[in-house]
């Protein structure tokens, strides 16, 4: 399955293991989910699991952002030129959803992503991903 991961799951997940999103990252270390990503989206992933305020080990971040780089799907991600987009850095996000034809984004913000509602694009959340692609881990 090929998902595209908003970093907010990210850093969620490594927050705290026992959640959804912590079961989302358990799928992607174990290789049932392969994530599609760009330069941008893997430096943001870099960017913001170096922040201090979340005291990353960064032993850990680099073999995860490895792992992404390795068992990840690279993806030359088609300019979509989206300009009522909430929040501009969202846009390598529905790029690479877009380009890569990936099974699902996956985001803590719902909101930020309302412009591809219409769209009939599939947007979840970490709770919905996983009741609806993985019910039984999903307990």
């Amino acid at each position: 399955m090929l998902v595209v991961l908003d970093t907010n799951v990210l850093v969620s997940g490594l927050l705290n293991g026992s959640g959804k999103p912590g079961k989302i990252l358990d799928l992607i270390l174990e290789g049932e989910i392969q994530l599609a990503f760009d330069d941008r989206i893997l430096a943001e992933y870099e960017d913001v699991l170096a922040r201090a305020e979340f005291q990353f080990d960064q032993a850990e971040v680099k073999t995860l952002i490895n792992n992404i780089e390795l068992s990840g799907f690279y993806c030359e991600a088609d300019s979509m030129h989206i300009c009522d987009t909430d929040d501009p850095d969202d846009l390598p996000f529905i790029e690479v959803l877009s380009s890569s034809k990936a099974d699902a984004l996956v985001t803590g913000n719902l909101r930020y992503f309302s412009i591809l509602a219409g769209k009939g694009c599939p947007v979840f959340s970490p709770t919905q991903f996983m009741n609806h692609f993985f019910p039984l881990i999903s307990k």
